[in-house]
């Protein structure tokens, strides 16, 4: 998969992601460390990459704008450490990836993995 591992998250978790195969980036490695979420959402959108953040405007942008991608992995309140966040979504990545490919939300918090297909409906 390809992976834009936003600035809120260390350059560790790409760097992870990439070890295990994924085409993995962080917004510092293509000038989008400071960039707006629009900017960085529509750069994700062009090279068909899943932004990987702990940002939930970019659930926002998705339904603001009703957009089918790019999908979207938040870290929300789990694991902080980069090496066991790549842990975490590694491990559950085989059964997102299909998901993932048609386009989603998936938000990873302490109890739970949810899945939102896209576009996510205003207020869902």
């Amino acid at each position: 998969m390809r992976f834009l591992v936003d600035s809120n998250l260390s350059p560790a978790l790409a760097k992870a992601l990439s070890e295990a195969g994924h085409d993995a980036v962080h917004t510092r490695e293509v000038s989008l460390a400071h960039a707006k979420d629009r900017v960085i959402f529509e750069y994700a959108s062009e090279q068909q990459r899943t932004i990987v953040s702990s940002d939930t405007d970019f659930g926002t942008l998705l339904a603001t704008l009703g957009a089918t991608g790019p999908s979207v992995i938040l870290l929300r309140r789990t694991v902080y450490r980069p090496k066991q966040q790549a842990v975490l979504l590694l491990n559950r990545l085989p059964d997102l990836t299909e998901a993932l490919e048609q386009g989603a939300i998936v938000t990873f918090d302490q109890t739970r993995v949810r899945i939102r297909q896209l576009p996510v409906a205003r207020g869902d």
